[in-house]
């Protein structure tokens, strides 16, 4: 028997809708992941659903209609227009699907599509370009959820991070000249990544020093000096310490400092979504022009972008060539 080979793409997870009841039902699912939200569950599910929801859902999902497409949550549609591109950009080689690993579409109905097309080779691709156990390392759990209810198990691999790769740094690095940055001599670069609690940092988790290395990379392709840019960490929830510097107290300190003219960029997002199109590009901005900003820029993340196309492609196609050895 020939085998067949099959791609899935990996997001985070979106609500279906921008209501309170779908902001809860996702939300319901996503913080009550052990990885995620390291409460014991005994402690955190009252809490959750007596605190954290009420107080929650109904600012969130005034945030999501905001930026809700007609096509629905900004992840999905982005998410769903680089499965297209990917597609097209490998024509018949082989099926790409899209899972999300809360929500729809769901990892299971993903691998039960490429099951019907007979495939027997699964390359899991989470889009996220650095690794964190609290996202890279759900995916592989969710994984292992679907895969319990198999009698016979596909081979299978997961890639943990593509921060590395030079198509990568490459697409950021021109998205980045393409939004102007730099047109002025006292122009400033923020990379603002999604935040994970220090204490997962300090347990192991490589993700901080993955962020870094992708900031000091991409600044390297641009040609730029320490004092062109700076790195900081977003989207923080809960008590905790987070990593530090935090994006929001970054945005109130720099015009005090003299750094006035700001353009921003997420490289840990590989699709817009909430983090990104309101968290940055509206409150973001808000908060540095009331510090006294002048100009700020958020910086599209790559979507869909050629370069960025390239890049996952060049990934699969290195898979393909390693199984057929």
């Amino acid at each position: 028997m020939t085998n067949k080979q099959g791609v899935i793409l990996v997001n985070l997870g979106t609500p279906a809708e921008a209501t309170p009841a779908g902001v809860k039902a996702f939300l319901q699912e996503f913080l009550m992941d052990k990885r995620v939200v390291g409460i014991p569950h005994l402690i955190w599910w009252p809490l959750l659903h007596g605190l954290v929801l009420p107080l929650r859902c109904k600012r969130v999902a005034h945030a999501y209609q905001q930026i809700w497409l007609d096509g629905g949550s900004p992840l999905l549609v982005y998410s769903q227009m680089q499965q297209a591109a990917l597609q097209a950009l490998l024509k018949d080689e082989l099926p790409i699907e899209l899972a999300m690993t809360y929500g729809q579409p769901s990892l299971q109905d993903a691998w039960s599509r490429l099951k019907a097309q007979g495939v027997t080779q699964v390359l899991l691709l989470p889009l996220y370009p650095q690794y964190s156990s609290t996202t890279t390392a759900c995916v592989s759990d969710a994984w292992q959820k679907v895969m319990a209810k198999e009698h016979h198990v596909p081979t299978y691999q997961l890639i943990g991070e593509h921060y590395q790769q030079a198509e990568y740094i490459q697409a950021l690095a021109d998205s980045i000249r393409r939004s102007g940055f730099v047109s002025q001599s006292d122009d400033l670069l923020l990379f603002s990544f999604h935040g994970i609690p220090e204490a997962y940092a300090l347990r192991g988790d490589p993700y901080p020093e993955q962020c870094k290395a992708t900031a000091a990379a991409v600044a390297q392709v641009l040609g730029l000096s320490p004092t062109q840019w700076q790195l900081s960490f977003q989207s923080r929830f809960g008590k905790q310490k987070w990593l530090e510097p935090y994006t929001d107290a970054t945005l109130r300190q720099l015009p005090v400092q003299g750094k006035k003219r700001l353009y921003v960029v997420c490289p840990a997002f590989s699709v817009d979504c909430l983090e990104t199109l309101e968290e940055i590009a509206v409150e973001g901005k808000e908060t540095f022009l009331q510090a006294g900003g002048e100009s700020y820029h958020y910086i599209p993340a790559l979507n869909a972008d050629p370069g960025y196309m390239q890049t996952l492609a060049t990934l699969i196609r290195r898979w393909q060539n390693s199984i057929q050895c």
